[in-house]
């Protein structure tokens, strides 16, 4: 009985070993094919920008004239001077609002906190249409109001862009400084006061400086989102302020050409460069607060 127990392990252990193989095997095949699945397109559309071709789908050698095409047409450019006139400003204003709410939930009463929680969360699961409409019928309701009480003429623009952007970019940003916060080292802070420094100077030196990594990922977060955002910017712009992701709808409603795709591969370049930035930021700012884990992936995690 012995003998047999013994001899009878090894093929029991073999056989586990070869199913973990093939599992393992499986689960890399699987991860690939996620992973071609999501980028491939994107690299297509990548590659067929150098086409030669103005036929988007046949491939006939290498060429950049797409490209001073693109930067030498006048509506492009517009259109790239309005994406920066909103992401921008939509960025600043979600930083500031976003950090200073953070800042002021910490020192809400727990049960009031929960409320402003579960404002936030549902101003992220609200799906982004609900939040186009809303927003037209609130500046369309509005300006109606206003111009004819006022005798002005407001108009649908980048302001409501703007506007629109900030409302839901807020509370990523929230979200993001209030994880920083949560998992903060409030000893320096306690250390501070018991040294007689002022709310302010505390802020400056201690509290600062530790937020920054989730302030700057807040800030490269919410300018992608505006970058790149169509849904609310086609619902709430107004004559002459149509964006990159505006004009490429409108290009592929009649037809794919390689032009386009050099659009659309500035727009990733754009948000690659932004994410460079925001990383190398972060990688100075570990340096100096210590804090040698800080990157742009974990403070979305964090989220």
């Amino acid at each position: 009985m012995t003998a047999a127990r013994g001899g009878g392990a090894p093929t029991a252990k073999a056989g586990a070993d070869s199913w973990a193989i093939v599992v393992e095997s499986w689960l890399r095949l699987h991860t690939a094919a996620v992973y071609a699945f999501l980028y491939l397109p994107i690299v297509v559309v990548v590659i067929f920008s150098f086409n030669a071709n103005r036929l988007a789908t046949i491939w006939t050698g290498f060429s950049t004239e797409w490209y001073g095409a693109a930067l030498k047409d006048n509506v492009v450019m517009s259109a790239l001077r309005n994406s920066f006139s909103v992401a921008l400003p939509t960025a600043i204003i979600s930083t500031a609002f976003g950090t200073m709410a953070a800042l002021g939930l910490q020192r809400v009463p727990k049960r009031l906190r929960v409320g402003f929680d579960a404002l936030t969360y549902v101003s992220i699961i609200v799906p982004e249409i609900v939040i186009a409409l809303s927003t037209l019928v609130l500046f369309a309701s509005g300006f109606a109001l206003l111009n004819e009480q006022l005798g002005i003429k407001l108009q649908l623009g980048i302001p409501t862009i703007v506007a629109a952007h900030s409302l839901f970019n807020i509370s990523f940003v929230l979200l993001l400084v209030r994880a920083r916060l949560s998992g903060m080292d409030r000893t320096h802070v306690e250390a501070s006061y018991d040294l007689y420094a002022t709310p302010w100077a505390t802020f400056r030196q201690i509290t600062f400086p530790q937020l920054l990594p989730a302030i700057v990922a807040g800030f490269l977060l919410s300018f992608t989102f505006s970058f790149d955002d169509y849904v609310i910017t086609s619902f709430v712009s107004g004559p002459g302020s149509s964006t990159l992701p505006i004009f490429i709808f409108g290009q592929v409603k009649r037809g794919v050409s390689p032009e386009t795709n050099a659009v659309a591969t500035m727009m990733l370049f754009v948000t690659l460069a932004m994410l460079a930035i925001g990383q190398f930021a972060l990688s100075r700012t570990s340096k100096n607060t210590g804090d040698q884990g800080a990157t742009m992936a974990s403070m979305i995690a964090e989220r």
